[in-house]
């Protein structure tokens, strides 16, 4: 497994102290920037999470390559297990290195992408309250 340290600092702003502990938001809209620089990078055909509510990417097939910014709630395991079974995935999801779907799925990633800083991510002001990564799994 390669493990990078990415230098996003350019992109960061103060932390958002009020949604600290809180597990009241469970989607987080990804950046356009990096989705852009990710999608450069693997061309991606399918979103299985994109931002409406009632779209259940957990039960149907997936694409080829996918882009998976998965509800980071209880239920995130079940999408980073089902990535696993896919094909080529690439997650953005929060570093919770102290959690089991991380030891169970995310450590067996080809890549893990460490990303410096918290992200700002659309339609926020502040940074995100927590860490974040991409992890890739390539069939």
């Amino acid at each position: 497994m390669r493990m990078l340290y990415i230098d996003y600092s350019q992109r960061l702003t103060m932390v958002n102290t009020d949604l600290m502990f809180s597990s009241l938001r469970l989607d987080w809209k990804t950046p356009k920037w990096l989705y852009a620089k990710l999608n450069e990078e693997f061309n991606f055909d399918f979103d299985p999470c994109p931002p409406d509510p009632s779209f259940d990417g957990l039960n149907i097939e997936w694409g080829n390559r996918n882009f998976v910014n998965p509800p980071y709630g209880r239920e995130i395991g079940k999408w980073i297990k089902k990535g696993y079974e896919e094909s080529l995935i690439v997650f953005l999801i929060p570093s919770r290195t102290d959690t089991k779907w991380w030891h169970n799925w995310i450590m067996k990633a080809k890549e893990i992408r460490f990303i410096k800083g918290r992200l700002k991510f659309d339609e926020y002001h502040n940074s995100a309250p927590f860490p974040s990564c991409i992890a890739v799994f390539k069939d």
